[in-house]
Order: C-alpha cells, then structure tokens, then sequence
C-alpha cells in the first residue's frame, strides 16, 4: 500500500545516540498495514534540550528515546509516568496537545520476555551496563524474583548506585551466573566493539541462559556463542519488538496483532 503524505500525517520519530533502521521499518510496516496516516522517522542530536523543544513545538506525536539519552530525557518532558519514573529513565514520549509525556516500555518488554523464557527465578544473574536500559533490565529482573544478582560496571558510581537500588552486588568486571545478561553495545552492529562478547567464553558456557539487548545484529557474537554452547537465549530482536509494539499503542491507539508485530519485525531486519 502506498500512502500520500499531507499536511496531516502524523510524524513520530526516534532519538539515539546510534540511529537504525530498525524502529523506522517496523512502525512504518505497522502503519501500511494498518492504513494509517503517521510516518516514522529516526534521527539522532547534539542538542537533547533543542531536539525535545522540537518534539512539543512542532507537534511530533510520538518519540522513542534510546541510549545516551534515556535518563537525560527525564527533566525536559511534563508528565513522568509510573514505568518511568520507578527507574528515572524514559524510553518513550507521547506528546498530548503540546504536553510531553513519558514512559518506559523497555520495562515490561523485558518482564515480559522472562516469564515467556521460562527461566528460574532461582537462578544467579550478572547485568552488564548502568545505563537508562540497564535500569529498565534489573528492575524488571527482580520485580520478575531474581532476587541474587550483580551489576557489571566499570563506572563505580553508576554500578554501585544501581546495584544497591536493587539488593543486587557490584563488580567492575564480568562475573560468572547462571543467567547472563548484556545491556552494553558489546556486539553492536557499527560500534567498536561489533565482534566482541561482554562475557568470557568459560562463563557463557558455565551459565544456564544468556539474554542480550542488542537489537542489531539479531545475532550478536555473544547470542551466537550462547547458541553454540546450547544455551537457551532471549535477544535484543525480541526485547526490541515488544517494547516497540508497545510504543506503537501509545503513539495511535491501536494493538497489532501478535502476528502483526512477527511480521513488522521480520521486516524491520531485512
């Protein structure tokens, strides 16, 4: 389907400090599909205060916020809600009538895909990352039971700080658990680090299962060496699809299908 573009087409776009196509192709498929009249369009900024200024000014009616800027993002917007505020950390902006509104769907995608996963609660997590993601990613953890964890993070301040919020421990280095979970851009398509692992490969095989955030690529080198030590996997692809989907109703009102959001992410890949 073809749609024209007019003066009332409804924009919704994204910020990140690494801008894909991911997020683009999925929302646009959905609004083919669905024969609306919204287009979506990623950028990146140098400006976080001017870029959200243009967000309320020119009456984009959705914004989704990836890293660096998802914990930045909280004093700029008028309405906290509650997944956003329990983590200071936004991943998602509705603009009502020039009212900036903020969420964090990164939340119960990730609550969401552990209980689907089967993984037991009892199992030992370690969570690299002490960002606005890996805020998301800990407190769904242990609202999901994982009570035994560690924060891996260089950054002192930011890894104790989220470690202690949480009940969990802190390490500045990988350390083994049953459950493995990356919320860097380690294996991240473009960045410095695209074929590195956050863990060792003795701890990947040591562990239970392995999740990773990393959207893109799909397979990471650390998805790819969990695969080939047998270890059952979550990736970014799906963490990724769930919290878009979830964006998606809140920017226009309507749920897709399940078979929908398979098939808009499938084509957001390609």
């Amino acid at each position: 389907m073809t749609r024209s573009l007019t003066k009332d087409t409804t924009l919704c776009m994204s910020l990140s400090g690494r801008p894909s196509n991911i997020g683009t192709r999925f929302h646009n498929y959905l609004y083919d599909e669905l024969d609306l009249d919204y287009l979506y369009k990623a950028f990146t900024t140098t400006d976080l205060p001017a870029a959200i200024g243009g967000v309320r000014a020119l009456g984009i009616r959705g914004c989704a916020v990836s890293m660096p800027f998802k914990e930045a993002v909280v004093e700029l917007v008028d309405v906290v809600h509650d997944s956003a505020r329990a983590i200071e950390s936004v991943n998602t902006i509705v603009n009502e009538d020039g009212v900036l509104h903020a969420y964090n769907t990164d939340y119960q995608a990730v609550a969401d895909l552990l209980v689907a996963s089967g993984f037991s609660s009892e199992f030992t997590v370690a969570v690299t990352g002490s960002g606005g993601m890996a805020k998301a990613v800990v407190a769904a953890l242990r609202d999901s039971g994982f009570t035994k964890g560690t924060v891996v993070a260089r950054n002192s301040k930011t890894g104790n700080a989220l470690a202690e919020a949480y009940g969990y421990d802190w390490a500045p280095e990988p350390v083994a658990a049953e459950l493995l979970v990356n919320v860097t851009p380690i294996g991240m398509e473009g960045g410095s680090d695209a074929d590195a692992t956050p863990f060792t490969g003795a701890q990947i095989h040591s562990a239970q299962a392995v999740f990773d955030v990393v959207a893109m690529p799909s397979e990471t080198p650390f998805i790819a060496a969990a695969r080939a030590a047998g270890k059952p996997v979550v990736t970014g692809a799906q963490v990724i699809a769930l919290q878009a989907a979830e964006q998606f109703f809140l920017y226009t009102g309507v749920r897709p299908t399940s078979d929908l959001i398979a098939r808009a992410s499938e084509f957001s890949r390609r």
